[in-house]
């Protein structure tokens, strides 16, 4: 959900085709530069060279369908939040293939300009989820929380303005990059906060012994027991996460998005999802592909 940068790039996922191993591959994020979106970014895929922010979800797809950029990250979910609806929304949305996943761990700190002592702060900024993961600090010092639009852009609109009387959550990186003191850091109510990003790519993902993940959206007739009928063809597999969300072209009527443990070339998961697709009104598997192996961050 919040989203910051680190040069490491474990090599937890299988380079989708031969550009990944080419100079100059670039991964869109959603966010500025320092924000957790870019940790992400740069652990995306071998041989990242470079990170590119975007404002919006929307516009992180775009760059990767015009190819601007060679691969997007998009957020899907948070360990202590939960679902991130806009993201998982936009996927039923594009033709983009999901071919690999990041794992980041949000550590937050509390920062301000330098020379400010935690004693001066009366105002604390960030993105909305990063307000609410801080909530034992916020009230320990009586701070008044003001939500903003990511965490990374907290900093630098902090940097810009030179109040000293405000302090932003924010990753280590964006201190780093926007000249700012940290106050405290690990400051996360629970230590356990970890973001989930699917990797977007224009081509879908190479064949790799690696342990995979499938998950596919599908949407069913309305009529009576038919839901169970289609949950039952994947019956023997175990579903790591199953969520429904509104049609948003068709009222009272759902998607469901479901992961898979398993690869879609296994046979015994492959005779299940044609048993989806066949009872399915609507059906599109996004992404079968390696499940990330550690966390970055």
């Amino acid at each position: 959900m919040s989203h910051g940068d680190s040069n490491h790039s474990p090599d937890h996922t299988s380079p989708p085709s031969q550009e990944v191993r080419q100079a100059g591959v670039t991964v869109a994020f959603q966010g500025n530069p320092g924000a957790y979106g870019e940790i992400a970014a740069l652990n995306a895929v071998p041989d990242t060279v470079a990170s590119r922010g975007y404002p919006t979800f929307h516009e992180v797809a775009r760059a990767v369908e015009s190819g601007e950029a060679n691969y997007g990250v998009l957020p899907v979910e948070n360990s202590l939040m939960g679902a991130i609806h806009q993201a998982i929304d936009l996927l039923s949305d594009t033709e983009l293939h999901v071919i690999g996943e990041v794992v980041v761990r949000v550590s937050h700190c509390l920062m301000a300009l330098p020379g400010v002592a935690l004693e001066d702060v009366r105002r604390v900024s960030s993105q909305q989820p990063a307000l609410d993961q801080c909530t034992g600090l916020i009230r320990k010092y009586n701070f008044q929380p003001v939500a903003s639009h990511d965490t990374a852009g907290s900093a630098k609109d902090l940097a810009a303005r030179g109040a000293r009387d405000e302090a932003v959550i924010a990753s280590a990186r964006a201190a780093e990059l926007y000249g700012l003191n940290i106050l405290a850091s690990e400051i996360e109510d629970e230590p356990f906060n970890l973001t989930r990003f699917m990797i977007l790519s224009r081509h879908e993902g190479q064949p790799s012994d690696a342990p995979h993940k499938t998950s596919l959206i599908f949407a069913v007739r309305h009529t009576p027991g038919f839901l169970v009928e289609t949950l039952n063809e994947l019956r023997g597999l175990n579903l790591s996460r199953i969520e429904s969300r509104p049609r948003r072209d068709r009222a009272w009527s759902y998607l469901m998005y479901i992961d898979i443990e398993g690869d879609a070339r296994d046979p015994k998961v492959a005779q299940a999802l044609a048993g989806v697709l066949r009872k399915a009104s609507y059906a599109r598997i996004i992404g079968s592909y390696p499940v990330a192996q550690e966390t970055v961050g």
